[in-house]
């Protein structure tokens, strides 16, 4: 990827499906994955399809994972 992704942008990767970027920075990026849960990938080597909304989980059930807040200085 040429340019950061933001936190909370949803996501469609080739391998793990649906998920929310959850922290990112120049060199290391974690998403929250629906089926697979947490994973973090080195962001320049990361290839993924950005989706303009977390479509919602199977079952309908559950809601889509949110980017945590960042800690107060």
């Amino acid at each position: 990827m040429e340019k950061l992704l933001r936190e909370g942008q949803p996501l469609q990767h080739a391998r793990f499906g649906v998920g929310i970027a959850t922290h990112c920075t120049d060199s290391r990026t974690t998403i929250d994955f629906y089926e697979h849960g947490v994973k973090t990938f080195v962001t320049s080597m990361l290839e993924v399809e950005l989706l303009p909304e977390a479509p919602a989980r199977a079952g309908g059930t559950r809601k889509a994972p949110r980017a945590k807040k960042a800690p107060k200085s």
